[in-house]
């Protein structure tokens, strides 16, 4: 399990990013059916596939958000304020569609979430390094030409264009690190899922 210093420091809260070790399951999580979108669902019970979605908030003490992934980043978020707190899964797709500025938009209609009170993690994907896109990819990004895309920049600035200051990249590469991390990329079909998971217990 990878963890981020920022939000291990966070009174009340538990998180981590899973790898292929990790023993995690979602059995007594809330989880989404993802879809590589923007949509964004509150998790209104504590384990079980909330819907068809990209992030989970909710408020509720003891209630654990996650998603799954295996190159796309898996986002954590945690208000201070009000103790609200989102998974996001973030492929191409759905940072092309802002959805982390989706996930806050719904924090604060829900819960009254302020940008400045959220402290945001972006945990392992596939990296700049290793992440080649064609130019129809490139060209959602700003880049005329096919090439490597960097999913968590592109993210920290949405994050901090949305008002977050407080942003950590968990940075190791899916693709690279194989001995650590399920890559789709690297291993198609035969590739597993790691669980990324957020929680407030108090």
């Amino acid at each position: 399990m990878v963890t981020s210093s920022l939000l291990a420091n966070l009174a009340g809260i538990e998180h981590g990013f899973g790898t292929r070790h990790s023993s995690h399951t979602q059995d007594e999580m809330a989880s989404l059916k993802q879809i590589h979108s923007n949509i964004v669902l509150v998790a209104d019970r504590p384990q079980g596939v909330i819907g068809d979605a990209d992030a989970l908030v909710v408020v509720d003490p003891g209630v654990t958000v996650s998603i799954r992934t295996a190159d796309c980043l898996p986002i954590l978020l945690a208000d201070v304020r009000t103790g609200a707190v989102a998974a996001v899964h973030a492929g191409w797709r759905g940072t092309a569609a802002g959805i982390v500025g989706k996930t806050l938009e719904r924090m604060l209609a829900e819960f009254g979430s302020r940008p400045e009170d959220v402290v945001a993690a972006i945990g392992p994907g596939i990296g700049k390094c290793c992440y080649e896109v064609g130019v129809d990819v490139a060209r959602q990004f700003g880049q005329e030409q096919a090439g490597k895309i960097d999913l968590a920049e592109h993210n920290r600035q949405q994050l901090l264009r949305a008002g977050v200051g407080q942003i950590e990249v968990v940075s190791p590469c899916t693709y690279c690190q194989g001995e650590t991390f399920f890559s789709y990329r690297r291993e198609g079909e035969r590739a597993g899922r790691m669980i990324s998971f957020i929680r407030r217990v108090r």
